[in-house]
């Protein structure tokens, strides 16, 4: 071997070299690695492939730093032993899913091997299904675990593994920590029992998804007719999304939804888009240009694991516009609550529930109902959270999160893009029985609660250098928060790492009641919050702007939302981002 190459990563693929489980064409690859390619050699087992608290993310390929079947299974064996240990007197079991991601029914059967190998037992889905389904499933069959092989909205390069606990949420305190745990004491693939027991994997029959439609259907409010259908085009982006979302629009009665074909072929190449991130505009061109040639209403586009799903819907000159996460987080939750006060059931043990980063705007619609509403830190687990948190003493009506992530009632624990459609394709055929659309309906909104605009900007600094500067940044805006910002003066700091609420004015201090996170939010006069907050899979530090006005009405909203593009510009430049 090469004396050049760094001593760390030849020790990590010295131990595979020599490991008496790990095949011969993976030990051929990483000779040809050390021979001829360094960098490449470098980067495949500079270090390990983190188990973070959602699980594993990163390149396929050999490797440490790789998902592959080794990197997969050290994984599944931390976390069948810490099932064991969590359920030592019970026969366990996890449900497995997977999506359209290249080796992902692969790494699926890699894990059902390592989990049987260990005696606990494996229902396994035998085609690719959405996410959400797998939340339902591990509740339906009453499993301590599940797992969901994807990469949510990467490049094609990555997959990913996700794995979710005993109510059918991703993991949360203490079991997260207690995975990581037990994952990093697996310090060898030949401590991996990778011998499957056939008898112990069963594959997910069909009843399990009828019993997910049923729940479906006992959320729905309005069913088309002939007078209110609309016409839907639906693209699933190469996705697990088309084994589902077409069938839920047809069950509630859709009879007009058309599929965008070329991007319904399950590929993990994902061959007609840059990237499958309905949040991109790039991503639904194609279901955009057929709505077009077809005059439809609706445009639906999910990632390829189906919980998210990004909208297009047409404004009164009758032009298509993308409505953001949390424009279409607001239509769901105000349909809602509308039809949960016209039926008499807003008893005050009913909520909502959204991230500290989405839109102030849900806030201020849940005061208008006289309803609660639950905060969490970032990411749909948290609300999930709060959903077995409050689990038979209060109800979860709704809620989301500004990335496109929403659900409604409480069977499924996880954002769910298949039940999203069917309720926005309701909503927007409710909308339509009331000589409305889901575009007057927002206007609607504005006008009852005043006008946000949000934005996202997401800056990437990578290597050390940029951590170092992510840190920096941080820091000043913690020891110097602004005075004002886009002309509204600062009233309060809330830092959610420190669990503190700081006065700007007075410099006062008040308790913040969420988990400690590496988040700083800055609240204006003018009802406006502006969040920072890094990463925690990426070099990115994001910044959040929702910004709040006196709503104009709608012959005024294009001009007021540039007016307020303008403020965050200026906002931008005053905090040097």
């Amino acid at each position: 071997m090469e004396s050049t190459l760094p001593s760390e990563a030849l020790s990590k693929a010295n131990k595979w070299l020599t490991s008496s489980a790990v095949d011969d064409d993976t030990k051929a690859e990483i000779e040809h690695l050390i021979d001829n390619d360094t960098k490449a050699f470098e980067e495949a087992f500079y270090s390990d492939l983190e188990f973070g608290t959602g699980g594993l993310r990163g390149i396929m390929g050999v490797g440490t730093m790789r998902m592959n079947e080794y990197t997969i299974g050290m994984a599944t064996q931390g976390l069948a032993n810490y099932i064991l240990s969590q359920f030592p007197d019970k026969q366990s079991a996890v449900a497995i899913a997977y999506d359209s991601r290249n080796n992902s029914p692969f790494f699926a059967e890699t894990a059902a091997a390592v989990l049987s190998a260990n005696g606990i037992n494996v229902h396994l889905f035998s085609e690719l299904r959405p996410t959400p389904l797998l939340s339902f499933a591990v509740r339906d069959l009453k499993c301590q675990a599940g797992i969901v092989i994807t990469a949510s909205h990467n490049p094609k390069e990555y997959n990913g593994y996700k794995v979710y606990w005993e109510d059918g949420a991703q993991v949360l305190p203490p079991h997260d920590k207690g995975i990581i745990a037990e994952v990093r004491k697996v310090q060898r693939i030949d401590d991996v029992k990778f011998e499957k027991d056939d008898k112990r994997i069963f594959s997910i029959e069909k009843k399990v998804e009828e019993a997910y439609f049923k729940n479906l259907l006992s959320i729905i409010h309005h069913k088309p007719s002939k007078d209110n259908d609309i016409k839907v085009v639906y693209t699933s982006l190469h996705g697990a999304g088309i084994t589902m979302v077409p069938v839920a629009l047809k069950e509630i009665g859709f009879g007009d939804v058309h599929i965008v074909e070329e991007q319904a072929i399950a590929d993990g190449d994902f061959p007609t888009v840059q990237s499958p991130n309905p949040e991109e505009r790039e991503a639904l061109n194609m279901a955009l240009q057929l709505a077009d040639k077809i005059n439809a209403d609706l445009v639906l586009g999910t990632d390829p694991d189906t919980d998210r799903v990004g909208i297009a819907v047409r404004n009164n000159e009758g032009k298509l516009v993308l409505l953001n996460g949390n424009q279409a987080a607001c239509l769901i939750v105000y349909y809602e609550l509308i039809q949960a006060k016209n039926k008499g059931l807003l008893d005050g043990k009913k909520y909502i529930a959204k991230t500290i980063v989405t839109t102030e705007l849900l806030t201020e619609i849940a005061k208008g109902f006289d309803v609660k509403q639950y905060e969490t830190l970032t990411g749909f687990k948290y609300i999930a959270g709060v959903i077995r948190e409050k689990e038979g003493k209060e109800s979860f009506i709704a809620g989301g999160e500004e990335s496109y992530g929403y659900s409604v009632g409480e069977f499924v624990r996880d954002k769910d893009a298949v039940l999203s459609s069917v309720k926005l394709a309701e909503i927007a055929s409710w909308c339509k029985s009331n000589n409305s659309s889901l575009w007057n309906l927002l206007m609607d909104i504005y006008a009852q609660f005043g006008l946000y605009h949000e934005a996202l900007v997401s800056i990437t600094m990578k290597g050390l250098d940029g951590l170092q500067q992510i840190n920096d940044m941080m820091a000043r805006l913690r020891s110097n928060p602004p005075k004002s910002l886009g002309g509204s003066p600062v009233l309060a700091l809330h830092d959610v790492n420190d669990g503190t609420i700081t006065d700007i004015k007075t410099g006062s201090k008040s308790k913040l009641d969420l988990p400690k996170s590496n988040v700083l939010q800055f609240v204006l006069e003018d009802g406006s919050k502006i969040s920072a907050r890094p990463s925690g899979t990426e070099p990115k530090i994001k910044f959040y702007f929702s910004l709040k006005t006196t709503f104009e009405g709608k012959d005024n909203y294009a001009s007021q939302v540039n007016d307020m593009e303008n403020k965050i510009a200026a906002i931008r430049k005053e905090l040097g981002v």
